[in-house]
């Protein structure tokens, strides 16, 4: 740092201490979180330890909610009114601007439909990502993949554009928000951002295609008096051709609404499919404690979350104390998912694998039962 114009001084080692951050700086977004955070504090609200960015505030005659991110605010609350006093306490400390009742938040659009349903789409988003791309007239597709077809490294030319490639490949990643039955296609062609070759390029435009005939699809929230964790595990053993890597996939539904969801690529070859089957279950059951934690804070009671498997050997294997010799190279997991179980923290159930919903999430499969499971996996409708 140097010392600025028209500043005078003999000590040329001297330099200007910052009281207040500058907007650009990277100790802005820290400092404006902290000034947020501990004004948030002193009107009562604390943040919960499942994630940092919600503050909740819990009173005998209310309970509110505030989600941050960055200078984008949400609130909620049990009641209009409190809500209302908590805008106008923020206003006190801050200029903001009230935006009246959620409709948009970070791109993604908010619909209400009949009595405290919700639809999240993103439809404006989608859109945008298809005029700039040029698809805008496209033929529709069924499937955001086509069923046959297996990526691998180099198996034609080198894109001629590789930027163009990143951009959309993480725009894409984006949409996943809201349509979990694009994480497996999105997973895969974003596995080759690195040296996107033709054939992977082709790949994401039939994404794209698949785009253009649910503009208006997302997800629907509906109310329900359950508070039960449903939770579906699957992994395809060895699927990747470059280096024989397992793909875990895995949804959560918070009783029937669908909450959340992965498809990713296992970091180590297992060497058997009650390996690669195992490692799916212990990505999910974190993702089920994270769950329960998070409603703990929110002071929501939930029973024994329930989770399916459609191996049964991994079944067994979870409730079995004995070490068998196909599970002796991954003990860590193995030791990890049993104790849960055995403590009853999480229950394992095995389920005919005509009935798993997550299939979408670890393979390409036909157009046929890519339909018969949409309903399955999410409740796809179009937005009003």
């Amino acid at each position: 740092m140097q010392q600025p114009p028209d500043f005078t001084s003999m000590n040329l080692h001297l330099v200007c201490h910052l009281h207040k951050a500058i907007y650009g700086l990277k100790q802005a977004p820290r400092s404006w979180f902290l000034k947020l955070s501990n004004t948030l504090k002193h009107l009562g609200f604390r943040s919960t330890i499942s994630d940092s960015s919600l503050f909740v505030k819990f009173s005998f005659t209310n309970t509110l909610y505030i989600l941050v991110y960055v200078d984008d605010i949400c609130t909620t609350g049990s009641f209009e009114t409190a809500v209302n006093g908590l805008i106008a306490s923020l206003k006190s400390f801050f200029a903001l601007k009230d935006l009246g009742p959620l409709h948009h938040f970070l791109g993604i659009k908010v619909s209400r439909i009949a009595t405290r349903n919700m639809h999240l789409s993103h439809t404006q988003y989608i859109r945008e990502l298809l005029r700039k791309t040029n698809m805008l007239d496209s033929n529709p597709q069924p499937t955001p993949m086509i069923y046959s077809i297996h990526l691998q490294q180099s198996s034609s030319e080198v894109f001629s554009d590789p930027m163009l490639y990143k951009f959309v490949v993480g725009a894409l990643q984006y949409l996943l928000v809201t349509h979990p039955k694009l994480s497996y296609s999105v997973n895969k062609v974003a596995q080759f951002m690195h040296d996107p070759h033709v054939h992977h390029w082709q790949v994401v435009k039939r994404i794209l295609h698949y785009l253009m005939g649910i503009v208006d699809h997302g997800l629907m929230f509906h109310q329900n008096s359950s508070s039960s964790i449903i939770a579906f595990s699957d992994a395809d053993w060895g699927v990747n051709v470059d280096d024989k890597k397992s793909t875990t996939g895995y949804c959560v539904y918070f009783g029937s609404n669908l909450i959340s969801w992965s498809s990713h690529k296992q970091k180590i070859v297992s060497h058997s499919s009650t390996k690669a089957e195992y490692r799916a279950i212990a990505a999910v059951m974190i993702a089920i404690l994270w769950l329960q934690s998070l409603l703990h804070e929110l002071h929501i009671p939930t029973p024994a979350p329930k989770l399916f498997s459609d191996n049964l050997g991994v079944v067994l294997l979870s409730t079995n104390p004995i070490m068998h010799s196909k599970s002796k190279y991954f003990e860590l997991d193995l030791h990890f998912v049993r104790d849960h179980i055995q403590q009853q923290h999480i229950t394992l159930l095995h389920i005919p694998a005509r009935y798993q919903v997550v299939d979408p999430l670890t393979k390409p499969i036909s157009r046929s039962s890519f339909l018969s499971l949409r309903n399955k996996l999410t409740v796809v409708v179009k937005s009003p």
